[in-house]
């Protein structure tokens, strides 16, 4: 082969190799972006079907659930008050000489009552949870003992209510209506519930819109709140569920739903200066209630017999105590609001003021977990062990839980 020929061949053999380059490089380049795209497509495929799915999720619970959300309205018997006219100076002869019949036209508006008459005065919400007619709903709700109590279903049937508890120490009560085969919703567990998941609020917002529906997310565990209800003053309020679900007046009482339908969470309060804000007792603080209705007719509460404050670094470091939680047995502002009430069960197995409590049953007493919340879990009659600093030294004591009486 002549040199000629070489070089041609040389350069064809080049020009092969850098076309078959640019070649490879673009089918790599299209075959990289196809799969991109389709990476994309499929991501975006997905993240519809998860909404799609949540969305379906959401129409079924709110189905499943409403039908045992009711609207609870309450009414009362009140004075009757009609205007009438007083005229001071009387029907006399003497001014129909000088100022002529329509002088005596002239009156002053006076109100006096006349009889009474029944009003609506208010509204909230509650649900089903057995086929008899218990429902729950806020204490609040139903805190006026002379008022009356009307249920209405969601096919606007009505029953009249009976109030058959207010717990002493929750934002919580239950009523009964008579009948049977009624819709329930089943209850959840909230110990399980996290930040972040789905919530479905339904209730009777501003108590008129009823079985209204908003969905949110749980924005925080074991708040701190303090809850009042016009003319019942205020109640503190621990360990309750924090979410964005709107939540408005008139929806107190409701249920907090997961996506699974169970209810995790009776709406009780909003936060009045923010926008979605609302807070809902944990559903397990109230089981044992709910059960002691279910089987004796009233709410009984264990007792353990003792005042306290709930710890926290501000109070451990201003009084110089030995440990930043816990709950300090203290006396209250009167004389007789003695620290340990004589006769109790903390009594009984000697406890005393300044002695502070440390565990219940090896679980950490403190901000998240205070006492009353503690011994709420347990029934009259069950026997605890706590864990207390006294003077310095930690002990453990065992304590039987009595009944407590209102």
């Amino acid at each position: 082969m002549d040199k000629q020929n070489k070089k041609l061949f040389f350069i064809t053999l080049i020009c092969s190799i850098v076309f078959s380059s640019i070649v490879a490089g673009a089918v790599g380049f299209w075959a990289g972006s196809l799969s991109q795209k389709t990476d994309e497509l499929n991501l975006l495929q997905d993240r519809n079907i998860v909404k799609v799915n949540e969305e379906s999720d959401i129409v079924s619970v709110v189905e499943k659930a409403s039908p045992a959300v009711v609207s609870i309205i309450i009414t009362k018997n009140l004075p009757k008050i009609e205007e009438y006219y007083f005229n001071p100076f009387g029907n006399d002869d003497f001014f129909n000489r000088f100022f002529g019949d329509d002088f005596f036209n002239f009156g002053i508006p006076q109100y006096r009552q006349n009889g009474t008459e029944e009003r609506e005065i208010g509204g909230g919400t509650g649900f089903i949870i057995t086929s008899d007619g218990y429902i729950v709903t806020n204490k609040h709700v139903v805190a006026d003992e002379e008022a009356e109590y009307t249920v209405m279903m969601n096919d606007e049937s009505k029953y009249d209510a009976e109030v058959v508890a207010r717990d002493p120490t929750t934002d919580f009560a239950v009523l009964k209506i008579e009948g049977k085969d009624f819709p329930t919703i089943e209850l959840g567990d909230s110990d399980e519930i996290k930040v972040g998941q789905t919530v479905i609020a339904i209730g009777n917002a501003l108590g008129e819109f009823r079985n209204t529906v908003s969905v949110g997310v749980i924005s925080g565990l074991s708040r701190s709140i303090t809850a009042s209800s016009f003319g019942f003053g205020s109640e503190h309020l621990v360990g309750v569920i924090q979410t964005d679900a709107s939540i408005n007046h008139g929806n107190s009482g409701g249920p907090l739903l997961n996506l699974a339908g169970q209810v995790i969470g009776i709406n009780t309060a909003i936060a009045q200066d923010a926008q979605n804000i609302g807070f809902a007792i944990p559903i397990n603080e109230v089981k044992n209630s709910i059960e002691s209705v279910k089987e004796y007719g009233e709410i009984i509460r264990p007792w353990l017999g003792v005042r306290y404050i709930m710890i926290n670094k501000s109070i451990a470091e201003s009084n110089k105590l030995d440990v930043d939680y816990g709950a300090l047995i203290i006396r209250g502002e009167e004389k007789t609001d003695l620290a340990v009430i004589p006769g109790s069960p903390a009594d009984k197995v000697g406890l005393v003021e300044n002695d502070i409590i440390l565990e219940v049953n090896g679980e950490k007493i403190d901000q998240d977990y205070p006492l009353m919340k503690a011994i709420a879990k347990f029934k009259p009659g069950d026997e605890i062990t706590l864990k207390v600093l006294h003077k310095g030294e930690e002990k453990e004591v065992k304590v039987k839980l009595e009944e407590l009486k209102e």
